[in-house]
């Protein structure tokens, strides 16, 4: 990776399909889609990036290009953003603590799905980050590059976004850990939106738990002392009690390996039941909707710029079609909203009998990549995140990678949900699991 920060490079075509196959199998930064040269170098991790001084050993940090740093362009992801945007005049809310930090140091600018639509972590424009688990599979979306960043050992700690599994889904697909934060704990002024009213938080993606616990060190104060009353409340296992939710057409070596995990620690798991699943699975429908909508209304005054690649477009199309000139659709998305606190409302009393709820991140492995039929493969992708009901609920949700055999990956993740403020609770529990 170049000291500096990186440029565009210019974007020529390649002669022909099979070369540009070929190069991306051969790992250059050509993308077939397109034939283009990628913006930026492999690992594609970065937007911008500084390497820092050897023998520095302030913690290395990354900061997805969704949130505003001084004196540099937001991209969101975007060549339109990237080549058409203004400097920040200020950071954005969540990065106050950090510039108070002396032990500190930003190495970049993470890369990500354009405009954090994208499920599967794919940038067309400067190039799709590497999966550090497996290089032939996707990153996960949106915060590809934070996740491939602490993956590759880039980046101690990152900073993502998560609105529908941003956080999350990366960090499975490279085999990290995140934390999805409490909707509105912690401040998103000065964050790109996608659904600012309803969905959006930011949140640190690291190796393991202790890079997490540091992470929240870095947008919370007085995290250290919240953490160390969790560990002090729930030293052990055999005192916490896990809700287990089964996801129907889950990978069974995924559910064996969540399964073997749980029961290897000690904890105690209780089965929950079917009409559990299906207000999930409605949450999981509910939050799909106003999710679409917020992103297509938050994004259709640029939708049409030159710059917006192919991917984005046909996100921004669907919610066109959808919400634009479908008034039933526009009621459902209201009627969702409505019913959120019913939903938040259960999984309260469920959290007054078990500590926490656990389930798969995503239900099969990292698909492969795939730089084809782009709509058909980011919906298919988005079948398999697990991830929806948790940010409709606005509670938080932890990641922590799990090995797995009897299947293509060696990692699955394990997603430990819990009510609102409890990231404390759950670094701890995902302490026991490590």
């Amino acid at each position: 990776m170049s000291a500096r920060p990186l440029s565009p490079r210019s974007r020529t075509r390649s002669s022909g399909a099979v070369l540009g196959l070929l190069l991306v199998v051969g790992g250059s930064s050509c993308s077939p889609l397109t034939y283009k040269q990628a913006a930026t170098p492999p690992p594609h991790a970065f937007i911008s990036y500084r390497a820092p001084a050897a023998g520095d050993t302030r913690l290395k940090l990354g900061v997805k290009d969704l949130i505003d740093m001084k004196g540099e362009v937001t991209s969101a992801g975007s060549e339109y953003y990237y080549k058409h945007g203004k400097p920040a005049t200020q950071d954005a809310d969540c990065l106050r603590l950090i510039r108070k930090r002396k032990d500190v140091v930003i190495v970049g600018k993470t890369n990500l799905s354009e405009f954090a639509v994208g499920v599967s972590g794919s940038n067309d424009y400067f190039g799709t980050p590497v999966n550090p688990v497996d290089k032939t599979r996707v990153p996960g979306g949106s915060s590809s590059g934070s996740a491939s960043a602490v993956g590759l050992g880039l980046a101690d700690v990152a900073l993502g976004t998560d609105t529908a599994g941003s956080i999350r889904v990366p960090a499975a697909c490279c085999g990290v850990a995140g934390l999805k934060t409490t909707f509105g704990d912690i401040s998103i002024k000065g964050i790109y939106p996608i659904s600012p009213s309803y969905l959006d938080t930011v949140g640190p993606i690291a190796r393991d738990v202790n890079g997490l616990v540091t992470g929240m060190g870095l947008l919370q104060e007085g995290f250290a002392s919240k953490y160390a009353k969790a560990k002090s409340t729930k030293p052990t296992a055999a005192v916490v009690r896990i809700g287990r939710l089964r996801i129907p057409g889950t990978d069974p070596a995924i559910d064996r390996a969540i399964d073997a995990r749980l029961a290897a620690r000690g904890f105690q798991v209780v089965p929950l039941d079917k009409d559990f699943l299906k207000q999930w699975q409605k949450a999981q429908e509910n939050g799909g909707l106003v999710a679409a909508a917020a992103s297509w209304y938050n994004n259709q005054k640029i939708e049409n710029e030159q710059g917006v690649e192919n991917r984005a477009r046909k996100a921004f199309f669907v919610g066109d079609i959808i919400f634009s000139r479908r008034y039933k659709d526009e009621t459902k998305r209201k009627a969702a909203i409505a019913e959120r606190d019913q939903f938040v409302a259960l999984l309260n009393q469920k959290f007054t009998e078990v500590d926490a709820i656990v389930l798969p991140v995503i239900s099969k492995p990292p698909l492969k990549l795939n730089w084809f039929f782009t709509g058909i493969f980011e919906a298919k992708f988005m079948k398999i995140q697990c991830t929806m009901a948790v940010s409709y609920a606005g509670v938080p949700a932890l990641a922590v990678p799990v090995p797995m055999t009897g299947s293509s990956f060696p990692v699955t993740s394990m997603q430990i949900v819990g009510p609102a403020h409890s990231e404390a609770a759950l670094l701890n529990i995902g302490r026991l699991v490590e």
